[in-house]
């Protein structure tokens, strides 16, 4: 695939995490949640923080930390991925990678902190709330994981 193409995954993709999240803001309540099944539900949170809402006590200094976070983390993968658009695992974990931090980053800028809705739970332990970008991160991450470990193999 094209670098082009690429980007179109990616705009495609921050559009579907950003009317997602237009939605539960429109939706609900803060706090506010629906019970699907006995291990799903959708939830509004509000997170200042990352992942595990790591920081989100900080005082406000860490909104743009990640903001800043964020914008370079997509410029580097941005030139990685137009570079290698033709290695197609590696195209698809940059952009969903670029997803996931263009998505959260405009969440940053826009509200001050990151809307989060999905919410696990088996037994008596729960996941702590997460949106489609943190997936699109989780998932890109793992691709870079699995295509070295395929170019070790190969190599």
């Amino acid at each position: 695939m094209t670098a082009s193409r690429w980007s179109l995954l990616v705009v495609l993709l921050v559009g579907l995490d950003q009317l997602t999240k237009l939605f539960i803001v429109n939706v609900y309540a803060l706090g506010q949640q629906t019970v699907l099944t006995s291990w799903f539900n959708i939830v509004r949170v509000h997170n200042t923080g990352a992942a595990f809402s790591f920081l989100s006590d900080a005082g406000g200094w860490q909104r743009w930390f990640f903001i800043g976070l964020g914008i370079a983390a997509v410029g580097i993968l941005a030139v990685m991925m137009i570079r290698h658009a033709g290695q197609t695992w590696f195209a698809l974990a940059a952009t969903l990678v670029i997803s996931g931090a263009i998505g959260n980053t405009i969440d940053r800028l826009s509200w001050g902190h990151v809307i989060d809705f999905i919410d696990w739970h088996v037994g008596g332990w729960h996941w702590p709330a997460f949106n489609f970008a943190d997936s699109y991160i989780t998932i890109g991450a793992a691709l870079f994981v699995l295509d070295e470990l395929r170019r070790v193999r190969r190599g």
